[in-house]
């Protein structure tokens, strides 16, 4: 999973047709919890791209999209943001999520 910034992260985001970006810290249980079922996720799912933004590191990324708890999932479709989620989601639940987006 690709690491977006500040510098990166429009560039990028418009490029894809369909993404999934998770906003994490390093000292975030959730979001290590949340880590393998993203990966699993990813693994399933290669029509998606999958980025990860952490927010002590890019804390203007947090501010722009109002991440105000993570991990926070939130899915871009055609570069614009379509949908969020807020705490460790299931696999299930990110592939419906994914699915629905694609429709």
């Amino acid at each position: 999973m690709n690491e977006l910034n500040e510098q990166n992260f429009d560039q990028e985001i418009k490029a894809q047709p369909l993404a999934v970006v998770d906003f994490y810290a390093t000292w975030c249980g959730p979001c290590k919890m949340l880590a393998p079922i993203l990966d699993g996720v990813a693994e399933e799912t290669p029509d998606v791209a999958f980025y990860r933004v952490d927010v002590d590191q890019a804390p203007g990324l947090a501010r722009r999209f109002g991440v105000m708890s993570i991990p926070t999932l939130i899915y871009f479709k055609g570069g614009e943001k379509a949908a969020q989620t807020v705490g460790v989601q299931r696999k299930p639940d990110l592939l419906a999520k994914i699915a629905e987006l694609r429709g």
